[in-house]
């Protein structure tokens, strides 16, 4: 067998702090509700290859995508028994293959049914479609003048189409100014129940919740939640954080553990004299005599050029300023603070080593951006192997 060179860094998923955080989020919404692993976007930068499998050794068997390019992508690493739902765009021309392989899909107008029941005739099973409703956030969401046609057709029509379920999306669950549109979207979702009610036809599922919702506001934990990033380790915002510490009576805790670290290795030593530049441009000099370590990788690889100047790495358990500008495919650090450092040394980016750890957070603090815009850029090409 021919051997794979190496990338230039390396991600690694930790098991046991999945397993803690679903340990945790299960104990916060109760056993009743399917725990809908959300892993858009690469699974969030985690990567659906090495986490969809990780997650299924932990219980986990259904997973939401946004697209039916992602869902085909799950659908290569899961378990027979897994499910995948879409939650985004499925084109027309990909049903009849969602239908055949029994991948559950939103529907947020009228006009996709008919599309949907042909597809599910030529393919000789039924679809699998759960209805959004608009509730407010305006996005995606069937409108309520369309919902009781809706309800009739499934009715007419459901030995080829199954009502599998009832959702929407709340429009800014993680920030608690929001509660009052919060509010009002569920109380619209309760009308669209009593629809249902009243058409005699009931969805298999009903569910609303993210993580933000499903953490801070139990009322809204139906038969499903959709849990996204509070499954990574991160609290979806610092006021469901301060909610739950209320809840527990604590100062702080450490109940999600993030499962992601993130390391490449020293490619160059150079000792730099004072008064000379390092990098592009004259973004940095030296103003004594320096010890830097070449990182080999860039902004092409995931790692803001913003943190040029600003950011950190782990070396020997010790921080190391980034001088100069983070360019393409390289970065430099200084580590004349650092003795003993070699090429080949391995560099945390993000993550723990000894006693120092980098967040994900001293990024986006610095950046401005998301945890999850930050993680979801991470190439997919960065390869992710699953430690203990």
């Amino acid at each position: 067998m021919v051997k794979k060179v190496k990338h230039s860094s390396r991600i690694h998923l930790k098991q046991s702090a999945y397993k803690a955080n679903l340990n945790f989020i299960r104990k916060k919404i109760g056993d009743h509700a399917v725990f809908s692993s959300v892993v858009k976007a690469n699974a969030y930068g985690h990567g659906i290859e090495a986490f969809v499998p990780m997650a299924e050794r932990c219980g986990v068997r259904h997973f939401s995508v946004a697209s039916s390019f992602e869902a085909e992508e799950v659908l290569s690493v899961c378990k027979k028994d897994s499910h995948i739902m879409i939650m985004g765009i499925i084109y027309e021309e990909d049903i009849p293959w969602a239908v055949e392989h029994d991948i559950e899909f939103f529907v947020y107008n009228y006009d996709r049914l008919p599309v949907a029941l042909e597809a599910a005739k030529k393919v000789g099973k039924p679809a699998k479609v759960h209805i959004e409703v608009e509730t407010g956030a305006n996005r995606t969401g069937m409108p309520s003048k369309e919902f009781p046609k809706s309800l009739r057709y499934l009715k007419k029509h459901s030995e080829h189409l199954i009502f599998e379920g009832l959702c929407t999306h709340f429009g800014g669950a993680e920030s608690f100014s929001n509660q009052f549109k919060l509010d009002m979207q569920h109380k619209r979702y309760k009308e669209f129940l009593k629809v249902c009610k009243k058409e005699k036809i009931e969805p298999n599922v009903r569910h609303i919740a993210c993580s933000a919702a499903a953490l801070a506001m139990p009322e809204t934990v139906y038969d499903m939640v959709r849990v996204g990033v509070a499954q990574y380790g991160f609290w979806p915002s610092p006021d469901i954080y301060y909610h739950h510490l209320q809840e527990v009576n604590k100062t702080s805790d450490s109940a999600l553990k993030r499962i992601f670290s993130w390391k490449t290795d020293i490619m160059d030593i150079r000792d730099v004299k004072e008064g000379e530049f390092i990098g592009y441009g004259t973004a940095y000099q030296a103003t004594h005599k320096m010890t830097i370590a070449v990182m080999p990788l860039g902004y092409s690889n995931g790692y803001p050029r913003a943190l040029s100047n600003r950011g950190q790495v782990l070396i020997h358990g010790k921080k190391a300023p980034i001088v100069g500008l983070i360019n393409m495919n390289l970065f430099m650090v200084d580590i004349s603070h650092i003795p003993n450092v070699k090429v080949g040394d391995e560099v945390v980016l993000i993550g723990r080593q000894k006693n120092n750890v980098i967040n994900v957070s001293s990024f986006t603090n610095t950046t401005q951006l998301l945890n999850n815009e930050m993680l979801s850029r991470l190439p997919a090409a960065i390869p992710r192997t699953v430690v203990k």
